[in-house]
């Protein structure tokens, strides 16, 4: 029996990527199949019971409107501009560049797809375009994300990777808090543009990272042993 435990546990760490991606592509299409079908989700009324009904203040309403600004152009390109500047690797700014780019090229894609109307008579901002997938949700995963990667990839010490990983992790989750906040998205839209950029994510460190910061020396001192890490020395 414990033989047998042993084993699933090795199996699921091995897949772990496809498991993720399948379980965020799952999220994803059943998000779509229901707002395609024009209902509105339970989830999506509770959000808004939730995040606008109860948290809505005027101390915070500042807050998360900088938190929704941090996936605006103005920030994002200051932030390549930090990762160009201290970042390891060999291309770390093109790298990140091409998967902002790509991500909102497939964002707009998506929405031009399911065409959701944005909620109405809520909001506190002005905001054009439809609704289902976040945008500014999968801009934040998506960006924060790869540097997630790149810091796991490279940091050797582990209590700054660590506590990298949930500064950037919380700074995503933060940007797609801030749109429910706001009343510019449905909580559906956060959630299918978080799993868009997971799903995209997992690809992208696959295939093109890598090749876009391999065969520097002064990246590989800073490597981590990690086990997916690819080309990490």
């Amino acid at each position: 029996m414990a033989s047998l435990i042993d084993d699933m546990k090795g199996l699921l760490v091995r897949n772990r990527r496809l498991i993720i991606v399948a379980v965020c592509a799952a999220v994803f299409l059943g998000l779509a199949h229901e707002v395609l079908e024009g209902e509105m989700l339970k989830l999506d009324e509770a959000a808004y019971w939730l995040v606008v009904e109860r948290l809505r203040a005027p101390w915070l309403t500042p807050v998360m409107e900088a938190f929704s600004a941090l996936a605006s152009p103005v920030i994002l390109v200051t932030l390549l501009l930090m990762v160009v500047a201290f970042a390891p690797g060999r291309r770390p700014g093109a790298c990140c560049a091409l998967n902002l780019v790509l991500v909102v090229a497939l964002n707009q894609i998506l929405k031009q797809v399911v065409q959701r109307p944005r909620p109405e008579g809520f909001r506190l901002a002005e905001v054009s375009g439809f609704s289902f997938p976040s945008g500014h949700s999968m801009v934040a995963m998506a960006f924060f994300g790869l540097l997630v990667w790149m810091v796991w990839r490279y940091e050797r010490d582990r209590a700054v990777r660590l506590g990298c990983v949930a500064a950037f992790s919380a700074l995503a989750v933060a940007v797609g808090v801030s749109r429910v906040y706001l009343g510019v998205h449905y909580a559906s839209d956060v959630i299918a543009g978080f799993c868009v950029s997971i799903v995209w994510l997992a690809l992208y460190t696959r295939l093109v990272a890598p090749l876009l910061l391999r065969d520097d020396p002064s990246a590989a001192g800073h490597a981590g042993a990690t086990a997916d890490a690819p080309d990490a020395r």
